[in-house]
């Protein structure tokens, strides 16, 4: 299905643009409002201007509406108008007809008070001075409105008749004659200009604005586009990896220092992650392929002398070439399955269901440790010098594991013993501290790290037929990381190799295996 904004960059755009769009149409909508607000309030200050210089003229206060000079043009319409509604003057457009607007007309003059009465009332002579002006004046105040107004000669009514009508702005200002008569004038000033202008001006601002949103849209989808290049090019890139199956490539990195290069930079390490996990994966296949085919081989050959000469077949040598194989196979099935993340138990012991959780908890080693060696002791060469000081000996994990590390070591130990094999175990701070030695020849110091990877022997003293295919300590490091510690293996008070692991230590509670 076609999804015209499924692309970060279409988005991108369209989200820019509308943002852009509205605050442009709310600044658009205020700088219209200031505009109409300003012109209506020059127009209402025009229109109060006439109404008062008609209103003060000597004539109108004199009461001869009549002889008052009045604007005959439509740009300037004046109605005097008393206060019973009566039109006492008119400019030429509006001769003949009825008052335009009936809003804010004159008071009727007060009936005059005595003089005694005056001095009687102070209040009431301020607020009737407020309502009507005193003899001879203008009012201080005025009042705008804005009403649509017929100029049509013809018509009689404004409203009645067809025609065209105008928006006129009008004050209205009271006065008051000399002899006491109060009227309105009305002075109106037409609204065409101020409202072409503010047409003109919205007109230009929708234009200004469709051609601003077009430019904005343009540049972002530009902008968008050289910004999203870099990983256009990481996806090509990672395409091709991904057909050639070479691992071996990187992606480029720009030369900038954003999140486009870090990701750049992430890839290459996950890259370069991967490439490594998979050499070794296919190392891995490869040791173990040529170490299986040794005792298959062998078994075969033992299988093809019996069958040909029964007489010569020798069962122990066939169930030692099994147990040999049983035993690599266990190995490597083990190692497979913490390299795959699964729990220890689970690792040794696939077939059983509830064996996943069993042995996780609080793991007392000085009970691990003698359990082992009683359990051991009818098998080993050398019976090993045990050491156990300190109280606490408890470390977070798996019982089953824990084994498996002391069982390597101390078959390592014994493999290459002469005559001594020690074990220590004693707690050092926060940590737990288990040695394995013997007095046999020791590693040398440029070989201490590559002994724990997998498949290596040092020497012939270390060869297949002695026992062991090299995946012992590697099975060693790989569970006493999962635990959080570490291992080191360096030379011996007795001379040989003394392993030491170190496992962070934890509280002993119930729980405990």
């Amino acid at each position: 299905m076609f999804r015209p904004f499924a692309s970060v960059r279409a988005r991108t755009t369209l989200g820019a643009t509308v943002v852009v769009a509205l605050a442009l149409v709310a600044a658009g909508i205020t700088v219209i409002s200031v505009l109409r607000g300003d012109l209506m309030d020059r127009v209402s200050l025009e229109s109060e201007v006439r109404a008062r210089a008609v209103a003060g003229s000597q004539a109108a206060l004199n009461g001869r509406f009549t002889e008052v000079s009045l604007p005959d043009d439509e740009d300037h319409l004046v109605q005097i108008v008393d206060s019973a509604g009566k039109v006492l003057a008119a400019s030429e457009p509006l001769r003949g007809r009825a008052p335009l607007t009936t809003y804010d007309p004159a008071p009727a003059p007060a009936p005059t008070a005595k003089p005694s009465d005056r001095d009687d009332d102070d209040g009431d002579d301020g607020d009737d001075s407020e309502e009507t002006p005193p003899r001879g004046q203008v009012s201080t105040g005025a009042e705008h409105k804005t009403v649509a107004v017929n100029t049509d000669t013809d018509s009689d009514s404004d409203s009645d008749e067809p025609g065209e009508k105008h928006d006129y702005r009008f004050a209205s200002v009271h006065a008051t004659t000399y002899d006491g008569r109060t009227y309105t004038v009305y002075a109106a000033t037409p609204l065409e200009d101020e409202q072409e202008t503010v047409t003109s001006v919205t007109r230009a601002m929708l234009i200004g604005l469709a051609l601003l949103l077009l430019v904005i849209a343009a540049v972002t989808w530009l902008v968008t586009r050289r910004a999203l290049r870099p990983v256009e090019a990481i996806r090509a890139r990672m395409a091709e990896i991904t057909t050639s199956h070479d691992l071996g490539r990187r992606v480029p990195e720009p030369a900038s220092r954003d999140e486009v290069a870090r990701l750049a930079a992430t890839t290459n390490q996950t890259l370069a992650a991967l490439e490594t996990s998979v050499e070794r994966q296919r190392s891995f296949v490869a040791d173990a392929s040529h170490e299986l085919r040794n005792p298959i081989a062998s078994l075969r050959a033992q299988l093809e002398v019996a069958q040909a000469h029964p007489e010569l077949l020798e069962a122990d040598g066939l169930l030692e070439e099994v147990t040999r194989l049983q035993t690599l196979a266990a190995d490597l099935l083990l190692l497979a399955r913490l390299d795959a993340g699964e729990s220890a138990e689970s690792a040794e012991n696939p077939e059983s269901s509830e064996s996943a959780g069993r042995g996780t908890g609080t793991v007392d080693l000085a009970r691990l440790v003698r359990a082992e060696l009683v359990q051991r002791a009818a098998t080993d060469r050398i019976t090993p010098d045990v050491r156990i000081t300190g109280e606490r000996h408890g470390v977070s994990g798996n019982a089953s594991q824990l084994t498996r590390v002391l069982a390597n070591l101390l078959d390592n130990a014994q493999r290459h013993a002469t005559s001594c094999v020690t074990v220590a175990l004693r707690g050092e701070g926060d940590l737990v501290v288990l040695t394995v030695g013997d007095d046999g020849a020791g590693v040398p110091p440029a070989e201490r790290e590559r002994i724990f990877e997998r498949f290596v022997r040092l020497d012939d003293a270390r060869s297949r037929d002695e026992g062991g295919a090299g995946l012992g300590l590697a099975i060693v490091r790989d569970v006493v990381r999962r635990h959080g510690g570490r291992i080191s293996v360096r030379r011996a008070p007795e001379g040989g190799a003394l392993f030491e692991v170190r496992l962070p230590l934890a509280d002993a509670g119930p729980g405990v295996a």
